[in-house]
C-alpha cells in the first residue's frame, strides 16, 4: 500500500476527481461535486509541485475538501435555482389578497374560514379584533398555517 501510495501522480488525482464528479449524478445532493473538485485542485497542485510526499497530498486534498464544501454551500444558498412553483409546500400563500367568508364569528382574534374543502385556521389583524359570523375577510398574510385576515371594508366589493 505504501509503494502504491509513494507512485500517485496528478493523473491518480484528477481521475479521482472525475470520478467523484461522476457519482454526484446517481447520489442526490452537491457534496460530491466539491470533493472532486477538491481531488481535481490536488492533482493540479501536484501537477505544479510533483516531488509532493503522499502525506502532503492527503492533507492538501483535506483542507481543499473542506474548503470547497464550504465555499460550494455558500454559493448554491446564495444562488438558489428559481422553481416554477415558489410557493410549493407553502399553500396558505396562495390565499393573499383572496377574500373569503368567515364560517363563524372569532374569539380573542382567532376564528376559521372553509377554503374548498379544507378548513383554515385564522387571526384577526389588527390582532384580537371581534368579527361576526359571515363576516367577509382578505387575506394579508400567513403565521406557519395560520391565515391573518383583516375585515373587508364595508363599501368593498370582489
Amino acid at each position: 500500500m505504501m509503494e502504491f501510495m509513494e507512485s500517485v501522480t496528478f493523473w491518480y488525482w484528477l481521475a479521482f476527481g472525475i470520478g467523484l464528479m461522476l457519482v454526484e449524478v446517481l447520489v442526490p445532493g452537491v457534496l460530491f461535486l466539491w470533493l472532486g473538485a477538491a481531488a481535481i485542485g490536488t492533482g493540479l497542485i501536484l501537477l505544479g509541485i510533483p516531488d509532493m510526499g503522499w502525506q502532503l497530498q492527503l492533507v492538501v486534498f483535506a483542507v481543499l475538501s473542506v474548503v470547497s464544501v464550504f465555499v460550494g454551500r455558500r454559493y448554491v444558498y446564495a444562488n438558489p435555482e428559481p422553481t416554477d412553483h415558489p410557493t410549493l409546500n407553502r399553500r396558505g400563500e396562495n390565499f393573499i389578497g383572496q377574500q373569503y367568508t368567515l364560517d363563524g364569528a372569532t374569539a380573542g382574534g382567532q376564528g376559521r374560514i372553509k377554503i374548498g374543502d379544507s378548513l383554515w385556521a385564522v387571526a384577526t389583524r389588527p390582532q384580537g379584533m371581534e368579527l361576526a359570523a359571515d363576516a367577509r375577510v382578505t387575506v394579508t398574510g400567513v403565521d406557519g398555517s395560520t391565515l391573518v385576515v383583516e375585515a373587508v371594508e364595508t363599501g368593498a366589493t370582489e
